[in-house]
């Protein structure tokens, strides 16, 4: 989120080498296979790099380095996509109040963007989830692999992958939570200042009281 979010940021920079730089990153990781990138760092990144050769890059630091540059392209997209959303006016407000671009950022553009965010994040979470197992071929002991040493030894397939199922729907239906959650709390925010202001000026006298 926070690469993505430094993406989304220089796709809109007044420098041509910024935006095309994070286009190509856009480019590169949204038009390869997940499996593939996975495979190049760990195979072929320490020979490219030495200094990935040694004992510290452990397979579940490449899986962690793989997944966090292939989601970032997509966050990326998702954060853009959540400060175009927000009107032009609101940053010309903010000038006009005098405040610096980083704080029209912080105060103005992203609290609002936020709302737009949530939703398409809760999905890549959901998804970065499921794409863990693709860690397993490059020896990541993840709930798959676990899954799989079960069935090899006990010969009990249905079991062992059913209990992985349920695990993974376990997993989701929390990150699902989370995120209505989440939606739910800015909707209503944003539902309770319109009632808010919405509210009759002049009280409204009932029949009774006539």
């Amino acid at each position: 989120m926070v690469l993505g979010f430094a993406l989304a940021l220089g796709r809109s920079s007044r420098r041509r080498t910024v935006r095309g730089s994070v286009s190509v990153y856009n480019w590169l990781f949204r038009a390869t296979p997940t499996l593939l990138q996975l495979l190049f760092i760990w195979d072929a990144l320490p020979q490219l790099w030495h200094v990935f050769a040694g004992t510290w890059f452990t397979p579940f630091l490449a899986a962690f380095i793989a997944l966090s540059l292939n989601e970032a392209a997509y966050m990326a997209q998702i954060t853009r996509a959540g400060l175009l959303s927000v009107a032009p006016g609101e940053e010309l407000a903010g000038r006009a109040l005098g405040l610096s671009r980083r704080q029209i950022l912080r105060r103005v553009i992203v609290p609002q963007a936020v709302r737009v965010v949530i939703p398409p994040t809760g999905n890549e979470f959901i998804t970065l989830l499921k794409l863990t197992s693709l860690a397993s071929v490059i020896s990541v002991h993840e709930l798959l692999t676990a899954a799989q040493e079960l069935a090899a030894v006990r010969f009990q397939y249905p079991e062992a992958f059913l209990s992985a199922l349920v695990y993974y729907l376990v997993l989701v239906s929390i990150l699902m939570a989370v995120q209505s959650r989440l939606e739910r709390r800015f909707t209503w925010t944003s539902a309770r200042r319109g009632r808010r202001r919405a509210a009759p000026a002049v009280p409204v006298v009932s029949h009774d009281a006539r």
